[in-house]
């Protein structure tokens, strides 16, 4: 009798547990997802409201390159370590901490009294946003660990910053009307939702307690920093400017030391291997071409449909809708082309179709209905929204599980950096206002001849792991 009971109770309570991962599991995926969420719309939202905070503070073009910038910098430079330190102190952990500091530094956001405070506050936000990509991933990593369940998982994981992406400039318009203000406290509720579902998930595990890279972590702030800085301000002034080059020259001096940190530090942020890898290349560079063009794109239309064609903030958010709405649907297709037909398909079709779009929009005249740009878009999002979550399945499911937040963080901060520098090239070309239509011409252009190259560069992309 006694022995039948006994394993009665342990079928139960393997049951049990098994309900019990699963339920875990859903609780990261939300988490993971809306986290993902407020960081795509925070990166969106405030393209739109850029004149509005313009006519506020001042600062001109640099000025408002720099609220964008500030926030896609940090971004970009933190994620190298952010994923790291994912690695070792556990993505549940390290996820809950990156969104604290997004959800109180929108906060400050939104009560900036000049725009030096908004800067800083956009920097400290970036920081926040470094820690939640590479995160969320890995809590994905860990809590599928089943690749067909995983995958899936990145679709939805993916679509939710799709649907932040929907959402950032519709949203950035309508509340641009009230204040520009509201488009930094609307990440409030959504963060304070997130830390709570965060909460029912499993506590993560902790990959050791290797000492921090300070050097590689500073060299690539100010390596980062230093180009960024040096794109914006030569828009402002002439390139051959002395701040200019010393900026150039802080950026260059900077990489070297990153880089040696890196091969002879006793625990560097980013091993060399994993970026020898050519997975880990090849997705680096793919990601950092897309974001050129479609952060490229949506900073430059937004400028020139408020400033050039007279559009309100809502109408010049309503005017995004439909690119962005196509790319949330298109973003779950993605993981199933992969799947059927191997992560080149989507990849490659991606790039293509943002290459076609951003050329097309060159081709329009200065009178030109809004109508036509807004169609000329579609492929732009919909080319990203087949590459990107194509890219990052690929890259997860060929790095070992204890290398995941690493991995995704190397991604990401190329994926940001790319945004960051369209941004401040691209505002150096359109700074002439008697010339914005020729510097939105040649940008875009731009964007469209790295994306190919970068297309060309994926067929090398082999489904083996690297």
């Amino acid at each position: 009798m006694s022995s039948s009971v006994a394993p009665g109770r342990s079928s139960a309570g393997t049951a049990a547990g098994k309900r019990g991962t699963a339920k875990g599991a859903r609780w990261a995926l939300a988490a993971a997802l809306l986290g993902f969420f407020v960081m795509t719309l925070d990166a969106l939202i405030v393209n739109v409201a850029l004149p509005e905070i313009g006519r506020d503070f001042g600062g001109g073009m640099t000025g408002l390159q720099w609220v964008v910038d500030g926030y896609t910098l940090m971004f970009a430079a933190l994620l190298l370590s952010a994923g790291s330190v994912t690695d070792r102190i556990g993505a549940r952990q390290a996820f809950g901490a990156g969104l604290v500091v997004f959800t109180v530094a929108s906060a400050a956001c939104g009560l900036a009294p000049d725009l030096g405070v908004l800067v800083i506050a956009r920097l400290v936000q970036g920081a926040g946003a470094a820690v939640i990509v590479p995160a969320s991933l890995a809590l994905i990593r860990e809590a599928f660990p089943d690749p067909a369940r995983r995958a899936r998982a990145i679709s939805v994981w993916a679509m939710g910053g799709s649907v932040g992406a929907a959402a950032g400039p519709v949203l950035g318009g309508v509340l641009s009307e009230l204040s520009w203000r509201m488009i930094f406290f609307v990440n409030l509720p959504v963060g304070v939702l997130a830390l709570f579902l965060l909460t029912r998930s499993a506590r993560s595990p902790r990959q050791g307690d290797a000492p921090f890279d300070w050097t590689g972590q500073i060299a690539a702030v100010a390596a980062m920093g230093g180009l960024t800085y040096a794109a914006i301000e030569a828009g402002a002034v002439r390139p051959g400017t002395p701040r200019v080059l010393l900026a150039l020259v802080v950026a260059v001096v900077a990489a070297v030391v990153f880089v040696a940190a890196q091969a002879r530090g006793r625990h560097p942020m980013v091993p060399l291997e994993l970026l020898r890898a050519r997975t880990m290349a090849l997705s680096a560079t793919i990601g950092f071409a897309l974001n050129v063009g479609f952060y490229g794109m949506i900073f430059l239309l937004g400028l020139y449909l408020q400033q050039e064609q007279g559009l309100s903030p809502m109408a010049t958010g309503l005017a995004f809708l439909p690119m962005t709405l196509l790319t949330a649907v298109v973003s779950p297709t993605a993981a199933r082309l992969a799947a059927k037909f191997g992560a080149r398909m989507p990849i490659v079709t991606g790039q293509l179709l943002m290459a076609a779009g951003l050329v097309a929009l060159c081709v329009p005249p200065a009178s030109a209905p809004a109508w036509l740009l807004v169609l000329l878009m579609i492929p732009v999002g919909t080319g990203g929204g087949l590459a990107v979550p194509a890219v990052t399945s690929l890259l997860l499911d060929r790095v070992p599980a204890q290398r995941a937040g690493t991995a995704s963080g190397v991604l990401n901060a190329s994926r940001q950096l790319g945004g960051a520098l369209s941004v401040a090239v691209f505002g150096a070309l359109v700074s002439n206002h008697a010339h914005f239509l020729h510097g939105l011409r040649t940008s875009l252009l731009t964007a469209a001849l790295l994306v190919v190259l970068t297309a060309v560069a994926s067929v090398l992309v082999e489904e083996k792991t690297a």
